[in-house]
């Protein structure tokens, strides 16, 4: 039934958790998994004139490494279970899109995701990929907390 598994992941320890999952589950299902994983832009804020300015070079050459080492330990141990496994790096400032859109460009089945599992004021000033995903995706999610 599901062949093909999309598996967001920022790098953190509930992702690297989630992975584990996704792997066991698509080694269940004979499945895929495409990881995908999305850089932010420096964010902007406006600044007082004495206020400084953080090197965006560094900040996105930075970001890339964390992200691409998130994306490579995934795909390590996918690798390392037997299942297929391609990594997907994307750019915005809305994360939900990038995943959103690499689902239906490779065709994935599912998606599986974890979730931090905000509450109350959290949830509302934070926001919340995974309802962002649930709000924009027609296919199946399997959350994990």
């Amino acid at each position: 039934m599901f062949k093909s598994i999309l598996l967001p992941t920022d790098g953190s320890q509930l992702s690297e958790r989630a992975a584990q999952t996704a792997i066991e589950f698509a080694r269940i299902h004979g499945a895929r998994i495409t990881a995908v994983s999305v850089v932010l832009p420096l964010p902007v804020a406006p600044l007082a004139d004495a206020a400084m300015l953080p090197d965006a070079g560094l900040y996105d050459r930075e970001m890339r490494r964390s992200v691409e080492a998130g994306l490579d330990k995934v795909v390590a141990a996918a690798t390392a279970a037997g299942v297929p496994c391609d990594a997907v790096l994307g750019e915005a400032v809305n994360p939900y899109e990038v995943i959103v859109k690499t689902a239906e460009e490779r065709h994935c089945d599912i998606i599986l995701m974890a979730s931090h599992g905000r509450k109350g004021l959290n949830k509302l000033f934070l926001g919340s990929e995974t309802q962002k995903v649930l709000a924009h995706t027609h296919l199946p999610v399997l959350v994990l907390r």
